[in-house]
């Protein structure tokens, strides 16, 4: 099990050290192509639904549709990474999704059809990202899993933009049943990638010697309890939240609040862009180049930054007339914020080492589906916030509230710290077998 028990290093670990772990490189690469070819299929799918309906309702429906599973059954899919031997459900889930994609792609297929296969698509992305957290954290030992949890969230980023830009060069050039195509094309390379490189595990609780015999949803309850009953983990999996709450608020108003800066609707995009570019360099930034350590101690100051740099951005039309100027101000502010999410790389290194390996599949869908429903809760809080005042006064709310908001989980977390014999809370509270949170 990666992280749990082992020194830490007093220089951070290496992308080459990290690349030289052989099952990681089927991890990161699945990771890669399956985001590249969400996004571009996103996009096509949206597109297709807009040009057959001229609804902009149901385009924005199907966008959301691929998240639904996370909010409705992200803990109790999340649990299969712990009930089956994580390789299966990795390879399994993909070719499923090959199947089921390749079948979206059939032109003239009826709308009704299109969302049902996309939701069943969407259905496996709980267990599969599940697993491939879990299994991240079983293969990588000591720093290198922290500078792969930095790398994997700046290729996030740039997946994305991959993502999108080629699902707009393919609309141009071909059709969205190119897009679906290449989108299926990329779960089955994946599949036979992860076939050839990962290593064959028993299921993690058989390894574990845990009872047999129980049902997923007892199985999901577990999970849950433990990140509840569990001081550390409840305050790492709170901070996650609360900070995700309010940083994530002003996306919900993004269009408002650049009509506030200045007259350019079409700079939507960059404000949007800012925090998230941050939020990539913050990762390299700390992951890679800051010793172990030094991670730990930057924590507080990042979640600070992260908070404080949303509401000083907010503040800026207080001081600066409406404009390029502001506006610019603007994006480095939220730029500076980004780099303070860089706090989720020691957050994610103190979940992992809180849990054995045999629950983090379930408890890891725990943590994603709160924060997908604090995020869209933010969204739509500053949404009504902004009917009501102008958007950067929400936005200062959110930063505002925020930091005093993230005060609680971070005395919590302190006072929940490992001791200096290396035990964890987390061990002695619910024994052995017992487990928690993977990264979010």
């Amino acid at each position: 099990m990666s992280g749990s028990g082992a020194r830490p290093a007093a220089r951070p670990a290496t992308y080459g050290q990290v690349f030289a772990v052989r099952e990681f490189r089927p991890l990161f690469g699945s990771y890669l192509l399956s985001t590249i070819g969400d996004e571009l299929a996103r996009v096509a799918l949206t597109v297709l639904v807009y040009q057959r309906t001229d609804s902009a309702l149901l385009a924005a429906l199907t966008f959301a549709i691929s998240y639904l599973p996370w909010l409705l059954g992200g803990p109790v899919l999340s649990a299969l990474a712990d009930r089956l031997p994580r390789h299966r459900v990795l390879i399994g889930s993909d070719v499923a999704r090959a199947v089921l994609v390749a079948a979206m792609a059939v032109p003239g297929a009826p709308l009704p059809l299109l969302l049902l296969l996309l939701l069943l698509v969407s259905l496996f992305a709980p267990p599969f990202e599940a697993a491939r957290s879990a299994l991240m954290a079983d293969v990588l030992e000591g720093d290198r899993y922290a500078v792969a949890i930095s790398l994997t969230g700046t290729v996030l980023q740039v997946a994305q933009l991959i993502g999108f830009g080629l699902g707009g060069v393919l609309l141009v050039q071909f059709s969205a049943s190119a897009a679906l195509l290449l989108n299926a094309a990329t779960f089955a390379v994946s599949a036979v990638w992860m076939t050839l490189g990962l290593a064959r595990r028993p299921a993690p609780v058989q390894d574990a010697g845990e009872e047999t015999g129980r049902s997923l949803a007892q199985d999901t309850a577990s999970g849950l309890r433990l990140v509840i009953g569990t001081p550390r983990l409840r305050a790492i999996v709170g901070l996650l939240w609360v900070s995700a709450l309010f940083v994530n608020a002003p996306e919900g108003i993004a269009t408002p609040w650049t009509l506030e800066l200045q007259d350019a609707l079409g700079a939507t995009g960059l404000l949007l862009a800012a925090n998230p570019a941050g939020t990539a360099v913050g990762g390299v930034l700390v992951g890679r180049f800051c010793p172990p350590a030094l991670r730990d101690r930057l924590l507080t100051p990042l979640v600070v930054l992260s908070l404080g740099g949303i509401l000083l951005a907010a503040l800026v039309p207080l001081v600066l007339d409406r404009g390029t100027t502001a506006f610019v101000v603007v994006l480095v502010l939220l730029f500076a914020a980004g780099l303070g999410g860089a706090c989720s790389i020691p957050l994610n290194v103190a979940f992992v080492q809180a849990v054995p390996s045999a629950f983090r599949g379930r408890a890891f869908g725990v943590a994603v589906a709160g924060l997908y429903g604090v995020q869209g809760l933010g969204a739509v809080l500053a949404g009504v916030g902004a009917d009501l005042v102008r958007p950067s006064t929400v936005v200062a709310l959110s930063g505002a509230i925020g930091l005093a908001a993230v005060v609680v989980p971070l005395l919590s977390l302190r006072r929940s710290a490992p001791g200096p014999a290396g035990g964890d809370p987390a061990h002695v509270a619910c024994g052995p077998p017992a487990g928690g949170p993977s990264q979010a």
